[in-house]
């Protein structure tokens, strides 16, 4: 615990440092969701119902535009020979950046998402499920990012190649997401796709690390 408190410290310290980072994300979610009722329309119940859907693929988009920073200061700067060679196990190492991508992201996009909820005239009984859905899912957009950081470490255009990386694996994660805020708009329950959601957070958990710690030890080798 001394080791995870001592690197989550140093992750949020450079995170600080780089604090644009996470504006440029809360900017780009608030302007692509600002954008939409320009392109189809302000009526309401058409915002209503496509508002769930917008926010998320805003949300998950956002998420990705500081996916491919995640390792890569320390891959300049050779931290992360340091981090490999350490006895400090790299799953640990890997579980910090990740918990410090999604406070620095994830998080301010669930405190941004109400005032966005508004402007799509999203209706408030459907409220608490998109928030849980993105208290599920935002966490898994990161796991899921590590690894396509790590395996695009060093590679040239890493950022679309990312991107063409983690997209399909993401593909589920707003299904379900999407899923849960229709079926309460519609009158059934969300219990389903929140533990799907739930399901596949354990399951990312669990082996993300492992992997994005293996395609670390690939990159420095």
């Amino acid at each position: 615990m001394s080791a995870f408190a001592v690197l989550f410290r140093r992750e949020m310290r450079l995170a600080m440092r780089q604090s644009t980072d996470s504006f440029m994300v809360i900017a780009f979610f608030v302007v692509a969701v600002v954008l939409f009722p320009f392109g189809v329309g302000p009526e309401p119940n058409m915002l209503a119902r496509i508002g769930p859907g917008v926010i998320w693929v805003a949300a998950l988009l956002a998420a990705m535009l500081s996916m491919d920073r995640m390792f890569m200061g320390d891959y300049e700067d050779g931290s992360l020979e340091l981090l490999v060679l350490s006895p400090v196990p790299l799953e640990l190492v890997v579980l910090v950046k990740v918990l410090t991508h999604w406070l620095t992201t994830g998080l301010p996009l669930i405190v941004t998402a109400p005032l966005l909820f508004v402007m799509m005239n999203v209706p408030e009984d459907i409220w608490p499920v998109l928030l849980m859905t993105l208290l599920l899912g935002t966490p898994v957009l990161s796991l899921l990012g590590s690894v396509g950081a790590a395996l695009t470490l060093g590679a040239r255009r890493g950022g679309v190649l990312l991107s063409l990386l983690v997209l399909p694996l993401l593909i589920p994660v707003l299904i379900f997401a999407v899923g849960a805020g229709d079926a309460v708009l519609y009158g059934a329950g969300a219990k389903a796709n929140l533990m799907l959601l739930g399901g596949m957070l354990l399951g990312a958990l669990a082996l993300t690390p492992w992997v994005t710690a293996h395609a670390l030890r690939e990159a420095v080798a």
